[in-house]
């Protein structure tokens, strides 16, 4: 199988869905919407403790058989869902999809909130990005059960065990995940005199990070790019290699006092700034996509499998991006989703099947084929459908077998509390203010990140 790539354009907004949105460019301060994301959750937390019990349709509802129905469903970016909309309904002709496309993760967020606030608004089939997962896991009454013992082997470990709850619960079935490798220009890497073959730069590479750094000194000694495009990539590489790096299991802030994040922070700056191996953009910023269209800019980038089509979108006349099957550190996961049922709704048995078809590994395998979305059920990551997938933009790579060993090769996960998102970006806007904005050095942007820390405990 070839993955299709006639919606690359598409893809370049799919970076949104996997936990980070578009960056506003240098000098916009966002430390004051740090804060104001800080009041809004203490907000939704009373509004939401205030709702208590249960909502109307917790016990199914819904139409009898073969009654029309109408269902609604909320996706962010590019889920790859449209034609499954529309098989699902040939299947089931009783039935009818509406599709509420957000543009942005954190506005596909935001609006979930605002829903189970108000007990009322939401979708009858919600997503929640893994970021952002153990936020709604604690209004576990919001959410319709999803447990299922003929479902319970169906994902990978990790993806099953991130979305279920103390008691045994599922608030969520598992869309796709984003084991990483990393992708690379063949074209600039053959300019230093580098070696270009996939096995032979995944040697190069090396198996650490500082294999990976020590590889970027000899590449910008040969050429006039940079090996990186910014520091907020490779931060999203290492801090989802730490077990435990902003929070402890019982929601205590760490991340100002953990020495692990403080010595990543150190060791990225230091390779970005000092070594000069970024190119000091903002990852998602206007710069950023516009870099991609240029012949120099930068040689590598870790890339998950929705990268690729964003790579591809934003790069479409540029030939020479290829993969290696390599990641720094051994192996590594950024993004991924889950599709959720809120209890508020009327259809809640008739949502929970929709749900479980859309997550199942046949539907995976044609979101993976339609945006690059890699599953994360353990039959689809075993066939040969997508074992066999290559990707032609990527110099005709065999992307299903690389990433799929890249996913084998993910043995932490970090644990994400409930201010996950809002301390990683944080520490991104700390970093990005030392490497793209060029405001601060490193320990006066860190000391504003203890600030940041502080105003959260």
């Amino acid at each position: 199988m070839m993955r299709t790539t006639d919606h690359a354009e598409e893809n370049t907004s799919a970076a949104a869905r996997q936990g980070r949105q578009p960056a506003p460019g240098p000098g916009v301060h966002r430390r004051t919407a740090l804060l104001r994301g800080i009041a809004l959750t203490s907000a939704l937390t009373l509004t939401l403790t205030a709702c208590g019990g249960s909502a109307e349709g917790e016990d199914g509802g819904g139409a009898a058989e073969g009654e029309p129905l109408t269902l609604s469903v909320t996706t962010f970016n590019e889920f790859g869902y449209e034609e499954l909309f529309e098989e699902y309904e040939e299947l089931n002709e009783n039935i009818t999809i509406e599709h509420n496309k957000i543009d942005t993760a954190e506005n596909a967020r935001d609006s979930l909130r605002n829903s189970l606030g108000a007990g009322q608004g939401a979708s009858d089939i919600e997503p929640i990005e893994v970021d952002w997962l153990a936020e709604f896991q604690q209004y576990p009454d919001r959410f319709a059960d999803l447990t299922d013992p003929e479902l319970e082997d169906r994902w990978l470990d990790w993806k099953y065990e991130d979305a279920t709850l103390e008691d045994g619960s599922l608030i969520g079935y598992g869309t796709d995940s984003g084991p990483q490798a990393v992708c690379y220009r063949a074209d600039l890497f053959e300019e230093a005199g580098l070696p270009t073959e996939r096995e032979e730069v995944a040697d190069f590479l090396g198996d650490t990070w500082e294999d990976y750094f020590a590889a970027g000194r000899e590449f910008v000694a040969e050429s006039d790019s940079a090996w990186y495009s910014g520091s907020d990539n490779i931060w999203q590489g290492m801090i989802n290699q730490v077990e435990v790096p902003y929070q402890t299991e019982d929601g205590e802030v760490i991340a100002d006092t953990n020495p692990e994040v403080r010595d990543l922070y150190d060791q990225v700056l230091e390779a970005s700034v000092q070594d000069e191996l970024s190119a000091g953009l903002a990852q998602w910023s206007g710069d950023w996509s516009d870099a991609f269209q240029r012949e120099e800019t930068f040689a590598t980038m870790m890339c998950p499998g929705w990268m690729l089509g964003i790579i591809e979108g934003n790069a479409s006349e540029v030939e020479g991006w290829d993969i290696a099957n390599t990641f720094p550190g051994g192996g590594g996961n950024w993004g991924g989703s889950y599709l959720t049922v809120p209890s508020q709704g009327e259809n809640i048995e008739a949502s929970k099947e929709l749900a479980a078809w859309l997550t199942a590994p046949e539907q995976q395998l044609k979101a993976f084929d339609v945006v690059g979305a890699f599953p994360s059920t353990t039959e689809a990551l075993e066939s040969e459908e997508l074992l066999s997938a290559t990707e032609e933009y990527f110099n005709d790579a065999p992307t299903g077998e690389i990433l799929a060993e890249r996913a084998e090769a993910v043995e932490t996960q970090p644990l994400k509390g409930t201010e996950y998102l809002t301390i990683n970006v944080a520490i991104q806007d700390a970093i990005n203010r030392v490497d793209v904005d060029g405001i601060d050095d490193p320990e006066s942007s860190w000391a504003k990140f203890v600030n940041d820390m502080e105003a959260l405990r």
